[in-house]
């Protein structure tokens, strides 16, 4: 492998896992490069005050900040990652909100999220998909756990953006947005396309269980 595939791959596995010395860094790019994608999906779920909500694979936690403020003192927010380093991170930075109870972190790949049926009122997943294998698997299991009249955003980037960026190609899975839209169709949501302009054009898929 060369220098130039491994220092691509090395990206590419921090984004999809930020991990060690080299991930504190990788979370403050996501936290950067990700806060428009982030703050439009929190926008487009449209949660009120006093919900119970998740950010599912949070990275470098600013939807996790996002969603506290949406939420209020009443509302809860829970926290999702593969990435234990990721987790410590949120832990550290998010300790008085745990103690309280406003928030719960946990460890839970999205094709296997540690929380009963109907649970959430809503959540929010960002640059995630990318990562994820079984593209049905993980829709199944988002929308299993969205409650009744509850709403789950999908964020994106623009498969063709994305294409162009030279990581891309050690390791992430850039389907057509139509595909991913027909998966939280077939995991039974009706789904909102909305579009939203940024250095990186990205995708929101505003799910709602039919």
């Amino acid at each position: 492998m060369s220098i130039r595939d491994r220092v691509l791959s090395t990206i590419a596995g921090q984004l999809g896992n930020p991990h060690g010395t080299l991930g504190k860094g990788f979370a403050f790019i996501l936290n950067r490069g990700n806060h428009r994608a982030i703050a439009g999906a929190v926008a487009a779920a449209g949660i009120a005050s006093g919900a119970t909500v998740a950010d599912i694979g949070f990275g470098g936690g600013a939807g996790l900040s996002m969603l506290l403020e949406r939420v209020g003192a009443n509302g809860t927010v829970h926290g999702f990652e593969i990435s234990p380093d990721m987790l410590a991170r949120a832990r550290a930075e998010f300790a008085s909100e745990i103690d309280s109870g406003r928030m719960r972190l946990a460890e839970g790949p999205m094709t296997a999220l540690p929380l009963p049926d109907n649970a959430l009122d809503a959540a929010i997943t960002v640059n995630t998909i990318y990562f994820v294998p079984d593209l049905d698997a993980a829709c199944r299991e988002l929308v299993r756990v969205i409650g009744p009249g509850g709403s789950l955003v999908v964020g994106i980037g623009d498969p063709d953006a994305m294409a162009k960026m030279p990581f891309t190609a050690y390791g992430f899975t850039l389907r057509p947005v139509a595909e991913v839209i027909a998966a939280l169709e077939r995991a039974g949501c009706i789904v909102d396309h909305q579009r939203l302009a940024a250095p990186i054009p990205h995708h929101l898929l505003v799910a709602r269980p039919a």
